[in-house]
Order: structure tokens, then sequence, then C-alpha cells
């Protein structure tokens, strides 16, 4: 059995030690958010590498909206399940070992695209390995940390999404335009453009740093709760089958057909009405490929829902019967619309719309981005952590409700202001706002879920950032902007979810109050 680690404990005189916490957690914690830090890395370098991909592969704003969100997001969330799943049950370091592994191989192969459809390949790869990270990271910080530090330690790991991110476009235009600089397009070495040498650069690296993680102890899980929960069943590949069936087609009808017929016949049902949703889409809008995607993921959740309230009556009750936490996966994935939508054509849109230059967008969007997003969600979760000392989880909803409101103020004035000088100006307080209302929520999600569903109860949260958040933002954004010719018109029209993404979370407000009243 996996080695448990001794960190993680209660801090003990003479024991080395960090505001209370062993130094070994704070260890964990460095290396988590670097494997995080590349993760975010391999997922935006897409967005710097836009305009010459764009080029070189022939596509739209709608098919790379698809490329950034849908073809990763979709199978993202849909793995997320799975291995959420596993990561309940076998060892957290292992599976995001292999995860991590996974994700760098298909950010080589982006760089070894020569169509649409083998980068779409690609992303889709990313998704699924990049699925191992939030469910093992999660359920192993909320192991090593003690309740009172956990909403910290989860923002300051989720920093290195905005850190990765933004490093992700300094590094694309650099690695990009050095390797345009040195060979002409008759020299270059296997031919391979200036995009995909830094798909390259970046996912080679990944590679490396999935051996420094397989050194990493396994924390006691369900170490800081009382009474701890029982040990988990042990992990077996037919179980990890299993669970693949409640929610990755067409495994999805077998597992339906071994309920029993009148739950084949729902199942059945639920993919006949998908389908024909997504040829009315497809018919109204175009792009099938995309509506396809999303039927899929459609389909696939609610197949798993169906699946966890017969096979897991407790995970079922938490994730899709708590208002609390229903209110808050759907608010937060609201968020995630503009946000990602943000993230996929905010370089983009500082190119097109003010005619900047491509370094000089790279380096405020990715610098100013970074700084804003990395203090951000770290001081969410700080203020998170500082507002419910006492234990009132529904303080921390309204950080989240509050940070999200205010972020309204620079975005705004980043779509209607008619200088590049104004605009630079509102990137960081845009992505401090957003990112603090993830440092936040996540926090409010690992206090408020039982240990022993913590890693799946995690996935859920990110299946509603993806299937909301990233495989509807950035396309929908894309299509409004193919439609009317402009991106700025793209992105203003999707504030149009700020209502009810304050409906949701006033929701999930609303019940932790009741609770705690």
């Amino acid at each position: 059995m996996e080695h448990q680690a001794k960190a993680g404990q209660e801090a003990k005189p003479g024991q080395p030690q960090w505001l209370g916490v062993d130094r070994y957690s704070w260890y964990v914690l460095g290396v988590l958010v670097l494997v995080y830090f590349v993760n975010f890395i391999d997922r935006q370098l897409l967005t710097i590498l836009a305009v010459d991909i764009k080029r070189d592969l022939s596509i739209t704003d709608s098919q790379f909206g698809f490329l950034y969100g849908t073809a990763f997001g979709v199978f993202y969330a849909l793995f997320g399940i799975p291995l959420g799943k596993l990561a309940d049950r076998w060892s957290r370091v292992r599976l995001l070992t292999w995860g991590l592994t996974l994700w760098s191989a298909m950010t080589v192969f982006s760089g070894l695209s020569r169509n649409f459809t083998q980068l779409g390949l690609a992303r889709v790869g990313v998704g699924v390995g990049e699925a191992t990270a939030g469910p093992c990271a999660y359920s192993m910080l909320s192991d090593y940390f003690p309740p009172h530090r956990r909403a910290t330690a989860v923002a300051i790991y989720s920093s290195g999404i905005y850190i990765g991110g933004g490093l992700a476009l300094l590094l694309g235009t650099s690695i990009s335009g050095a390797w345009d600089h040195a060979f002409l397009p008759g020299s270059r070495p296997f031919g391979f453009a200036g995009w995909q040498a830094a798909f390259l650069a970046v996912g080679l690296p990944g590679l490396l740093l999935a051996v420094w993680v397989r050194k990493l102890r396994e924390p006691i899980r369900g170490f800081w709760e009382s009474p701890r929960p029982a040990a988990p069943e042990p992990a077996t590949w037919s179980a990890f089958v299993r669970d693949l069936g409640t929610i990755v087609p067409p495994f999805t009808m077998l597992a339906a057909a071994r309920r029993g017929p009148m739950a084949l016949a729902g199942n059945v049902l639920t993919l006949g009405a998908v389908v024909l949703a997504a040829m009315g889409l497809t018919a109204w809008l175009g792009d099938p490929v995309q509506w396809i995607a999303i039927g899929i993921g459609v389909y696939a959740v609610a197949s798993w829902a169906v699946a966890l309230r017969h096979n897991d009556g407790e995970a079922f009750k938490v994730i899709w019967a708590t208002p609390s936490v229903v209110g808050l996966n759907i608010g937060y994935g609201l968020i995630c619309v503009i946000s990602y939508a943000s993230s996929a054509f905010g370089p983009l849109y500082g190119m097109r719309v003010f005619g900047g230059d491509p370094g000089t967008v790279a380096l405020i969007f990715g610098a100013g981005g970074a700084a804003g997003g990395a203090l951000g969600v770290i001081a969410g979760g700080v203020l998170g952590d500082k507002v419910a000392e006492s234990g009132q989880n529904s303080r921390r909803v309204l950080v989240v409700m509050g940070a999200f409101t205010v972020s309204l103020i620079p975005n705004l004035i980043m779509l209607t202001t008619q200088s590049i000088t104004v605009a630079y100006l509102a990137v960081f307080p845009l992505w401090f706002c957003l990112s603090a209302a993830l440092g936040s929520g996540s926090g409010v999600l690992v206090s408020i879920v039982p240990a022993s569903v913590r890693a799946t109860a995690t996935a859920a949260f990110l299946l509603s950032a993806t299937m909301i958040g990233l495989a509807m933002g950035p396309y929908a954004a894309g299509r409004i902007s193919h439609a009317f010719d402009s991106l700025r018109i793209g992105l203003t029209g999707l504030l149009v979810v700020v209502p009810f993404a304050l409906l949701a979370l006033y929701i999930s407000w609303r019940d932790l109050k009741r609770k705690e009243a």
C-alpha cells in the first residue's frame, strides 16, 4: 500500500511548521501549484497563438471557440467524474502522475497537428489527462490542511491557473516569434511553424514533472474529520470501468441495461431527446461538431446523475439534491461563461479591436492577468477563511457574489472603451475579482461536503465549470462575434448570464444560512 504521509497532522512542539501546519504539507502544496501551473500553460497556450493557428489551419472564430472550450471542456468534464471516484478509492499521487503524463503528451501532439481534426483530438486528450488534477489535488489538500486553512490552501493551489495562463501568453509569443524569426518557411526543421514549436516546448517538461510528482507521499484520507471515515474499498480496474459506464457513452447504455428494462428505456429516451435537440441547434446555428460534443456531454451527465442515484445515494444527495451545492455549482459555472470567454479571446481582442502588438498584448494580458488572477484567488480564499472562522460557510458565498459583482466594472470598461491604454489598465482588476470568486467558491465546496465524497464532489464542481462555462462560453463568444463580425459584441453578449449566476449563488447562500441558523 502507498506510504501514508505523516504530514498534515496536528502541529507538535519542535515539529517543523508554518502557520500551524507542518512544512511538508506546504511543500506538497508548492508541487501541486507547479502542476496546476503546467496544466494551464498547456491549456491556455492556444489563445495567444490563435492568429497563426487560425491562418495555418483555416479555422473560424466559432471553430477556435470549439477547440479552446468544447473539445477540451466536454471530455474534461466527463472523465472528471470516474477519475474523481477513482481518486476517492486509489492513490491520488499515482493518478495525478498518470494524468500529468497524458496531458503533457497530448500537448506535444498538439504541436504535431497538421489540421483542425488532429488539433481537436489533441485537445480532447489534454482534457482527459487534466481531469485528474482537480479531484486529486483538492482531496489531497483537504487531508494535508486543517479546515480553517483549507480555503487558503486551495486558493494558493488555484493561483497556478493564472500564473500558468499568463506565462503561456508570454512563452507562446516568445517561442513562436523566435522560431519564425530563426527559420524561414522553406527551411523550418520538420516543417514546423512557430506555434507548433511552442506546443512542443511547453509539453515536454511536463513529462519530467510527472516523475517528481510520483515521489510525493499519499496523505491519510479524511485525517481532519471526526469521526474519521472508513477506509475506501480498494480500487480495481473493473470498478473504474463500471464508473466509466455511468457517464462515458456508449457504456452508459450498457450500464443502464444492467439496472433493468425501465432504466434502459429512460436512457434511450434521454438520448433521443438530446439527439433531436442537437439536430435542431445544428439546423439553426450550424457548427455540427459543437452540438454533437455538447449533446454527448448533456446525455452523459444525465446518465451519470441517474446512475449515481442508483449506485451511491449519499453522493447523489450531496451533489444533486443539496441546494447549497447545486446553487454553488451552477452559479460558479455561469461565472465561468464570462471568465473562460475572456481568457480565450482576451489576447485576440487586444490585437483585433485595438490593433495591439502581439508581444505587448501578451505582456499585458499575460503578466497583468497572471498577477491579478494569482493575487485575487489567494485573497478570495484568505477572505473566505477569515469571514467563516466560526463555521459560517454562507459568508464565503457572499465573498463569491461580491467579487463577481465588482468584476463587472472593469469588464464593462474594457468592452466599451476606445482606448487601448484604458483596456490594458482594466486587465488586472478584472482578473483579480474573477479569481477571488474562485478562491472563496472552492473553499465553500471542500468545507460543506463529506470527506468520503469530496473528490467526486470536486469533479462535479469542475464539471459544472467546464460544461457550462468552458464548453459554452468561448464558443458562444466566437459564434456571436462571427455573426456580427465584432468580437466586442461577442464578449458583451455573454453578460446576459450575470443575473442568473447571482440568483444561483443566492440560493446556495440561503440554504447554508438556514442550516447555520
